[in-house]
């Protein structure tokens, strides 16, 4: 490994390891190289390195600090095509959902090992917020809440590849997410939405007790719950779409014009 990818990882690992939030400042040059052990040079290229990676920025006559929302170029140029995806075949919902599990899975078991008294409080606020919304009725607001909720939870991580990522997908969630509640709060039973606020609390709950375990648990029940939801609900429109298809004299009654 090169040095300056060297530093990097170690530069990297002391920004975990200090639980250093989006925003915060990171110490000196001179006091990263004595505690990294190597020269200012070296800290000074692996800084720039992570600034062009869009995990640090570097303010001029300030310092340098964590980026403020860490994504990288590279992933947001990749991520664009699916949203456009996602709104000519709704069907791609089911593939984040899948990218979510795979990811939130993580993020969750290391935010219940890792969360600072901050980040369990951003949580809970994020939590909070969506509960207001979703009570004064605001569906897109409270969408964007519970994205919020999720990312929060990724970046009590504090694993910074697993913040990029998720911030990177933060488009596309978005989107998922909005049209998800759509489907299961305006075409669904009320009590999902109780369903579904019980199971962000329990994620919550099990981050704020550190059981990482049942944090896992947690949010793997709760995008399994979405999935077969929704999974359901396209099906049957399918099934209403083919009967609608159907020759008069074959349709189902319900579904026949009623008489003049």
């Amino acid at each position: 490994m090169r040095l300056a990818d060297h530093v990097v990882e170690k530069l990297l690992a002391l920004v975990q390891d200090r639980g250093l939030q989006p925003g915060q400042k990171l110490p000196a040059e001179r006091q990263l190289a004595e505690e990294l052990g190597v020269s200012r040079t070296s800290v000074r290229e692996a800084i720039q390195k992570l600034v062009s990676q869009g995990v640090l920025s570097a303010r001029r006559g300030d310092g340098t600090y964590v980026q403020s929302r860490p994504t990288a170029h590279w992933l947001q140029e990749a991520m664009q095509p699916l949203a456009g995806l996602m709104d000519a075949d709704p069907h791609y919902r089911y593939d984040v959902l899948e990218t979510r599990h795979a990811l939130e899975t993580s993020t969750a078991w290391l935010a219940a090992q890792r969360a600072t008294a901050q980040d369990k409080a951003h949580i809970q606020r994020c939590f909070e917020v969506m509960l207001q919304h979703q009570q004064s009725g605001h569906a897109e607001l409270a969408a964007r809440a519970d994205a919020q909720f999720h990312l929060a939870i990724a970046e009590a991580s504090h694993n910074l590849v697993l913040v990029q990522v998720m911030h990177s997908l933060f488009t596309v969630v978005l989107s998922t997410v909005e049209r998800n509640r759509h489907d299961m709060f305006r075409l669904s039973a009320p009590v999902t939405l109780q369903a579904l606020t019980a199971q962000h609390q329990a994620l919550m709950q099990a981050i704020l007790d550190g059981d990482p375990q049942r944090a896992r648990e947690c949010i793997g029940e709760h995008l399994e719950h979405v999935r077969t939801t929704i999974q359901r609900m396209d099906e049957d429109r399918a099934r209403r779409e083919r009967s609608m298809r159907l020759p008069l004299d074959l349709a189902p009654q319900d579904l026949r014009q009623p008489p003049p």
